[in-house]
């Protein structure tokens, strides 16, 4: 019997690995600009002034609660859904006939729905410790007695059971929308999507769910703020601008940078994990930072919904423009995602290390072989396949990323015209080659693999089927 390992490190040797060394300059990939988009600080210092950046990144980094190992990420994440809430409230206030009123609560109830579903995922991390330090409320009163105040209602009662309740925010707009009729049919669908995401979490979010299952609460007002997160709900725009628009913007950037927070904190947390050798838990939280690589894309394209004219004329008296002489998209005036995008760019020099192997100096296969041993289920060992995981959802980040930047600029050709989306800046990040080339190779090569071991099959098939057919006839 063939030994399948080392057909996979022969299909390596130098005379097909050395068409796999020159993968990532081949000529079949587009020549992209040699260096990457470098941040003007006159226009950041503008972007973040106008968004009040400082004041809100005053609300995330806000460390209230020492014990809670995961405050930094999940923190600005409740924050963004309760910018979402209110910005659901603004479109449906919004008084202009011509605005899209239909597109505008779909699209913002899917937003907050998807926003839900990745608070969740962050929120099964606190399992383990039952909370992770979270502040959490339990709601189960041990001697059958209920305290009752206008915070909390109560939902159910098994006999011989401690009455089960469901606490509401006091401060949240989430609550208000649930009695507003324009709203209640939005909201109620965001409370029950709370309630059946939050299924496998510790704790539920105390914003006024069923909470069936009985669970502690988070103490929502005392983690999000709300009070002082709506206090900034207004753009550092000079007041003769009286743009209905100007505030749509200004909700929509907020819920990204908030975004860009949650993301760059959770890398922090992957690296920790990465050098601990936590392969699993590094992976999970890698395919959470996918999920949010295509919802900034979500939240970017609410700006296709933004009626033009007012748009433009926006546009022209805030004086939003490329900088005079560059090539840079406006979306890098963002400090968050030009970082994020480093950050994320990065994880390919980890690569060598999860696979327990150096880098070739000499530019040898070494990374290649390695990753083609792991990806053959056959020479796999348990503790492979979480490496094998984390490869894929390296992989998967990358792809995430580049279609957000491509996105990007469809959105911008869309929304301001053709002549903003000339740069290059952004044709730099999705069309450079593969930021995992030794993956890429790996892959490439292990399908040539089973490409030959089919041909192989194949042959020895039709071998049988003659002798069969010769033997036959005798």
């Amino acid at each position: 019997m063939v030994d399948l390992q080392w057909k996979l490190r022969k299909m390596a040797t130098p005379e097909i690995s050395t068409r796999s060394a020159r993968l990532p300059s081949d000529k079949s990939h587009p020549s992209v600009p040699s260096s990457p988009p470098v941040e003007d600080a006159s226009a950041t210092a503008s972007y973040e002034l106008y968004l009040r950046l400082p004041e809100l990144a005053n609300l995330w980094n806000a460390k209230a609660f020492p014990e809670w190992r995961n405050e930094a990420i999940l923190k600005p994440a409740l924050q963004a859904l309760e910018i979402t809430f209110r910005f659901i409230s603004m479109a449906l206030s919004d008084p202009r006939p011509y605005s899209n009123h239909g597109e505008w609560k779909r699209r913002l109830e899917s937003l907050a729905m998807h926003q839900v579903e990745l608070i969740a995922l962050i929120c099964e991390d606190e399992e383990e410790g039952g909370g992770g330090g979270a502040p959490i409320v339990e709601l189960r009163s041990p001697s059958g007695v209920l305290t009752r105040d206008r915070s909390s209602q109560e939902v159910w009662q098994v006999p011989g059971a401690s009455p089960v309740v469901s606490r509401t925010s006091e401060t949240s707009l989430l609550p208000r929308l649930a009695t507003w009729e324009k709203s209640e049919g939005i909201a109620s669908r965001i409370l029950l999507n709370i309630e059946c995401q939050m299924h496998r979490c510790p704790f539920t979010l105390g914003l006024g769910e069923p909470n069936l299952a009985g669970k502690p609460n988070l103490e929502y007002d005392l983690v999000v703020r709300p009070s002082d997160l709506h206090s900034v709900k207004k753009p550092s725009s000079p007041p003769s601008i009286r743009n209905v628009e100007n505030e749509t913007l200004f909700t929509i950037h907020q819920i990204l940078e908030s975004w860009l927070f949650v993301a760059r904190e959770l890398l922090k947390r992957i690296v920790v994990r990465l050098d601990g050798k936590e392969w699993e838990k590094a992976a999970s939280d890698c395919w959470i930072l996918e999920q949010i690589w295509k919802l900034l894309s979500r939240v970017e394209d609410l700006h296709l919904l933004m009626d033009p004219d007012d748009f433009l004329h926006l546009k022209n008296q805030l004086a939003i423009q490329a900088t005079p002489g560059s090539s840079e998209a406006l979306c890098f005036r963002s400090a968050a995602l030009l970082e994020l995008t480093r950050l994320s760019n990065d994880l390919k020099r980890r690569v060598p290390f999860i696979l327990g192997v150096e880098v070739d100096p000499k530019g040898g296969p070494r990374v290649q072989d390695a990753a083609m041993i792991l990806f053959h289920k056959q020479s796999r060992d348990d503790g492979a396949v979480s490496r094998v995981h984390l490869l894929q959802a390296f992989q998967a980040i990358e792809g995430a990323m580049k279609s957000f930047f491509f996105a990007y600029r469809q959105l911008t050709v869309t929304v301001m015209g053709s002549l903003e989306a000339t740069g290059e800046s952004l044709a730099h990040r999705f069309l450079e080659p593969p930021y995992f080339p030794s993956l890429d190779a790996a892959k490439t090569f292990l399908g040539e693999f089973w490409r030959r071991e089919r041909g192989g099959a194949d042959a020895a098939a039709t071998a049988f089927t003659v002798n069969s057919s010769a033997s036959a006839s005798k």
